[in-house]
């Protein structure tokens, strides 16, 4: 099975690095005209955009600013087209203890809460808008496994804000269907990642590592496939669906 993305344009959230970064490789290489999405990393969506072998531009937006946020999805596709599909990857994964003060531990609440989820929620709705008058549209949201089995007392944000997106995703496909919108979930487990490496600084790989069930860390790369098969219109009844990309660390 070849698949084939040309004559799509897709949004990808979080494309500087880690799992945006290697789901925009396999898209573009699948032949798909890209719009990669940074906040503060212009030099690695820069060098990310010179190693692309297919079109694409950068398109920065900083997404726990949700003033920023409203009408920059309809801003791109006045400056680009049509865009066929986004890809909601962005995210960050704040540590705070519990028994942090709580007005520390609120401002770490509302920023993961503002890019994870409020921030997706403003692009999704803007998405939906412009694809409903196309007829057609996907929407893959990149959630996580803690969504389902929780996450740590200092994640305890990062786990709930994944989870919100998991409902809002269902609720799309279910209600936006016959207009032609397409949603997934995607939940990865422990990814090599920046992000990863921040908690593996904290617990050990060891620890990431004894969780799986297989013998090494699941990569962007392992999860770049599926999102380019699903943007590709032969899973479309697979809307609504959550696919689990977790090394076999939680099965449900």
């Amino acid at each position: 099975m070849k698949i084939s993305l040309e004559r799509q344009r897709i949004l990808v959230t979080g494309a500087s690095r880690g799992i945006g970064k290697g789901i925009a490789e396999q898209l573009s290489t699948s032949g798909a005209e890209l719009l990669l999405h940074y906040n503060q990393n212009h030099a690695e969506a820069k060098k990310l955009q010179e190693s692309l072998a297919g079109k694409s531009n950068l398109v920065p937006c900083d997404l726990s600013d949700l003033q920023k946020v409203k009408g920059w999805l309809k801003g791109l596709t006045e400056t680009y087209g049509k865009i066929d599909a986004i890809i909601n990857n962005a995210g960050i994964a704040i540590s705070i203890p519990d028994d942090a003060p709580t007005e520390d531990w609120t401002d770490a609440w509302l920023k993961t809460m503002n890019v994870n989820i409020n921030a997706l929620a403003i692009i999704t709705k803007e998405f939906i808008e412009h694809a409903v008058s196309n007829g057609n549209g996907r929407v893959i949201n990149i959630s996580s496994r803690a969504a389902f089995r929780g996450d740590t007392p200092d994640y305890l944000a990062y786990a709930a804000s994944k989870a919100a997106i998991v409902s809002y995703t269902r609720s799309i496909a279910r209600y936006y269907g016959k207009a032609g919108i397409k949603a997934f979930i995607i939940a990865p487990g422990f990814t090599r990642t920046d992000m990863a490496q921040d908690f593996m600084d904290q617990y050990g790989e060891a620890y990431a590592l004894n969780d799986i069930a297989l013998n090494e860390l699941t990569e962007p790369k392992d999860i770049a496939p599926m999102v380019a098969l699903l943007c590709s219109g032969l899973a479309d009844h697979a809307t609504g669906s959550t696919i689990d990309i977790n090394a076999g660390s939680y099965v449900h």
